[in-house]
């Protein structure tokens, strides 16, 4: 499936409060976060209906931390007091809950809040679907449902402590009766004892989970979710027990790796015995050391938060070891960026049960190479167009396409988040309520000035990068990012500046910083990326002359004409088409001396004064229409590996003792006179070495010497000379 989804909610879940695990959590691994656990997604998966004084010292308490242990969303309401009325909140919390348990029990008549509470949720029942589980916990069932013997009697005594609540009457009676004869229903009394009755309402309860989706209302908000879930269930088979699982979700930052394992988790976790949410897994390391997030991985796990385990020891003790081992557990660690990291989690399969799954995200695909199959690897792509305009409209105008007259600007920002998740929602939420002139003005700024909380989010994967990796980065961000440069040539070159290419090309690969076209091999940069790497380089120095990498043209002009090169600047690109001539002076390059890559490509440049220094430094050269008839004398070609001058006035390539070829260089070009001098061309080098290309007729190469060529070994590296036999001696 190529597309990825998202929620108008960020990237953290609804999940069960004794089993998240996140990175602003105590030291208790009940623990949660307003941050990891956004407002709209805080809706319980069941209400407990109940009659305080009776059930609550016993049964209640029973079931309710058996429903924890399952890692079930629970709630149930101690707090309201004697003499209020159901509130708007606890109403919402009813009507959000996916299933509702009523304890019918021997005073439950005599309180209205649980009436009342009774009404709501029968009303859930009959409008919108929610199920229902009605418990009677040592009353006869009839009793409750003709409304006979102490039923009638309780409600006696609530009409006789409450008159002024009798207008209710209609309503309590029509919910009792309608919900007690639901199927469905336990009866303790039929039941050996309250532990198997409540291992019963437990297993009822996740069956019917496990057939839902967590949250409707959340789920209704997602984009492209139910494809890729079914993806990972797949890859996960976690109805085959004979062995445990390492599923891999792999993705750029902001595409949907988090939302996804947690809907997964949601979905799955009633099937296991134990189950654990580890979120920013990266960041909580930085916090706390690895052990103590493990210690409360396995507290968490075996539900005991009391669990001594001596959290200085790499290695568990036996008996911890034999407790996870009886344990067919589903742990999520999101955003690994170390795979080591995860043995000293106890993220070792081996620990556990058969039937055991562990779900990792990361943006670095090598990290979960490491761990689970190639074919257990799940990448999460950008959204298709109609996906993403939808998930955008959803943050800009609360509604599933864009509003009249907001189409082409809607379509704009989509182009320019190019299927991001995280960019949709932050913009469109941004934009949300605002003016036309609003949004033509913003999307004019992000040209120049990303989006900061989207710039963040990206940026920590550039932070992760070593040297060599940062260096690269910024190079293809700034010139080599939009999917026009093969991978080969793109190696070439960076291997001319000196880097490791190719390790550190594929380890921006694995790191889903850019991708490799599969059928043209063009090297490609997410445009959020490229726009990251040039904020970076911006960020450097607020004058350009003070940057590392030049590709504005303003910027480049500013350089020029006012003569502040520095010795911090080591790329310039410089691509215009202008109408009047653009000139520069001789003397341009003499404070760069550490330029390595040079493009020049303007229609009209000149001269006048000649060009007296290119840095000893450059290793690629690219200037269209090369005014002068050859470079400067004093330029120093040791290092050139690349040469591009097409369309240019050269006769020589260099004055002087210079008038040779250097190792390594690659020559490009098409020139009407140019004199090479093949006696300084040495033979074991330009073997293997030299490319003369793009030299097409006999006449564009008059002045051509190759008689000086050492041996007809040379014929075959003078690649697409269309000029004739050449006589070579």
């Amino acid at each position: 499936m190529s597309s990825s989804f998202s929620s108008s909610a960020s990237t953290s879940f609804q999940l069960t409060p004794s089993f998240i695990i996140n990175a602003n959590a105590a030291s208790s691994p009940s623990s949660t976060s307003s941050q990891q656990i956004p407002s709209e997604l805080n809706n319980y998966e069941v209400f407990i209906n109940f009659r305080g004084k009776d059930i609550r010292d016993g049964f209640l308490s029973f079931l309710f931390e058996s429903l924890k242990e399952k890692g079930i969303n629970t709630f149930k309401d101690e707090n309201l007091q004697k003499g209020t009325e159901i509130t708007p909140a606890l109403k919402q919390t009813i009507q959000e809950s996916c299933i509702s348990i009523v304890i019918f029990s021997k005073n439950y008549a005599d309180s209205p809040w649980c009436l009342d509470e009774l009404v709501v949720i029968n009303k859930c029942r009959e409008k919108g679907g929610q199920m229902v589980l009605p418990v009677f916990y040592r009353v006869d069932p009839t009793d409750v449902q003709e409304l006979r013997g102490p039923f009638t009697k309780a409600l006696a005594r609530l009409l006789q402590d409450h008159s002024d609540r009798s207008h209710n009457l209609g309503g309590w009676c029509h919910a009792l009766k309608t919900i007690s004869n639901d199927l469905g229903a336990f009866v303790s009394n039929e039941i050996k004892n309250d532990q198997m009755l409540v291992q019963r309402i437990v297993n009822r309860v996740s069956e019917i989970l496990s057939h839902m989706p967590s949250n409707a209302s959340y789920h209704d908000k997602l984009v492209g979710i139910d494809s890729r879930v079914e993806e990972v269930i797949s890859l996960l088979d976690i109805d085959v027990n004979d062995r445990n699982w390492i599923i891999g979700i792999w993705g750029m930052a902001g595409i949907g790796k988090t939302t996804l394992a947690g809907i997964v988790f949601s979905q799955i976790k009633a099937k296991f015995d134990a189950h654990c949410f580890v979120s920013n897994v990266k960041q909580q390391i930085k916090k706390e050391t690895a052990i103590v997030l493990r210690d409360r991985i396995i507290r968490s796990l075996t539900g005991e938060e009391s669990l001594k385990m001596g959290s200085q020891l790499l290695v568990l003790d036996d008996w911890i070891l034999r407790r996870l081992q009886r344990k067919k557990v589903l742990i999520v660690f999101d955003d690994v960026d170390d795979s080591h990291d995860l043995d000293l989690l106890a993220g070792n399969c081996s620990l556990y049960r058969k039937g055991s799954s562990i779900i990792i995200t990361s943006t670095d695909r090598q990290v979960l190479k490491n761990v689970c199959h190639e074919e257990h690897i799940c990448q999460v792509k950008g959204l298709i167009y109609e996906e993403a305009l939808q998930l955008f409209s959803l943050h800009a105008f609360h509604q599933n396409e864009p509003k009249e007259g907001y189409v082409l600007l809607s379509q704009q920002v989509r182009s320019y988040a190019q299927g991001n998740p995280l960019a949709l929602k932050v913009l469109g939420s941004s934009l949300y309520g605002k003016e036309k002139e609003y949004w033509e003005s913003q999307l004019l700024k992000l040209k120049s000035i990303p989006n900061k909380r989207i710039q963040d989010v990206l940026k920590i994967s550039y932070d992760g990068l070593d040297r060599n990796e940062q260096s690269i980065f910024l190079d293809i961000a700034c010139f080599f990012g939009k999917g026009d440069t093969h991978e080969n040539k793109l190696e070439k070159i960076i291997e001319s500046f000196g880097f490791f290419a190719r390790c550190g090309i594929r380890s921006l690969i694995d790191k889903s910083l850019i991708t490799i076209g599969s059928y043209d091999r063009k090297v490609e940069m997410h445009n959020l990326l490229q726009q990251m790497g040039k904020e970076i380089v911006n960020e450097e120095c607020k004058q350009p002359g003070g940057r590392s990498r030049l590709w504005n043209p303003d910027d480049i002009s500013h350089v020029f004409k006012t003569n502040t090169g520095t010795d911090k600047i080591e790329c310039i690109s410089l691509k215009m088409f202008i109408i009047e001539a653009f000139e520069i002076s001789s003397k341009t390059f003499m404070k760069m001396p550490n330029l390595r890559f040079l493009i020049i490509f303007v229609s009209k440049m000149i001269l006048p004064d000649g060009l007296d220094f290119l840095p000893e430094e450059l290793r690629y050269l690219d200037w269209y229409s090369y005014p002068l008839k050859s470079l400067p004398l004093k330029f120093c070609p040791n290092n050139l590996v690349q040469l591009h001058l097409h369309g240019s006035q050269l006769k020589q390539l260099w004055d002087g003792d210079n008038n040779k070829l250097c190792e390594n260089l690659v020559f490009h070009g098409r020139m009407k006179h140019l004199a090479v001098d093949f006696h300084y061309v040495h033979d074991e080098v330009h073997q293997k070495q030299l490319t003369v290309s793009h030299v097409h007729s006999a006449d564009q190469v008059a002045d051509t010497s190759t008689k000086a060529l050492p041996s007809t070994s040379f014929a075959h590296h003078l690649n697409k000379l269309n000029i004739g036999p050449l006589c070579l001696t």
